[in-house]
């Protein structure tokens, strides 16, 4: 049987995170992409099940005190964690799981699970990281200068982490990425 593996892909908010997800799961459909549990409402393009699972906070809460989550963390006033059997059981059976989470959230997964491969995204600028998060169109002014704010204090943590890439260009980022995840050890 193969063995499993669980990739961590963490940075701060609008540095492409999902979009490198979404270009690596697409050439590699093999990856098991853990969808996770939030309480913050969809966004328009957002589909329950597939972005995310949409809780109240009250159903959160319960995930949380029945150890329902690998990780959990709250960011920009709402909750975030991820589902730990679907985890777990993908795991097993020997597909390679990837999670999109917070910093926060990556921290748990280290003391969870220390063989974890963790990659770091880096904007390649605060400017240019400023200039995302206003493009993306959905977010407050005040929701963006806390991003913002976070973010800086974020980007010093990426030494924690098996790789740093730094997404200036997603096709270089992607080929990092790949590089890292699938060439054998010592070639």
């Amino acid at each position: 049987m193969a063995i499993g593996k669980l990739i961590v892909l963490t940075g701060p908010s609008g540095v492409g995170k999902g979009t490198l997800l979404r270009s690596l799961l697409q050439r590699h459909p093999e990856l098991y992409f853990s969808v996770s549990v939030t309480t913050r409402p969809p966004r328009p393009s957002e589909t329950n099940g597939q972005h995310y699972y949409f809780v109240s906070r009250a159903e959160f809460d319960r995930m949380v005190l029945n150890n329902e989550l690998l990780e959990w963390a709250e960011f920009a006033g709402n909750c975030y964690g991820t589902p730990r059997r679907p985890v777990e059981e993908n795991i097993r059976q020997g597909r390679w799981v990837v999670l999109e989470i917070e910093l926060e959230g990556a921290r748990q997964i280290r003391q969870n699970f220390p063989e974890a491969f963790q990659i770091f995204i880096l904007p390649p600028s605060l400017l240019e990281l400023e200039y995302r998060l206003r493009s993306r169109g959905h977010d407050s002014e005040e929701s963006i200068a806390r991003r913002l704010e976070r973010a800086k204090s974020e980007i010093p943590a990426a030494h924690e982490f098996d790789i740093q890439v730094v997404n200036d260009d997603i096709e270089k980022a992607l080929e990092r990425i790949e590089e890292a995840l699938f060439t054998p050890v010592g070639v």
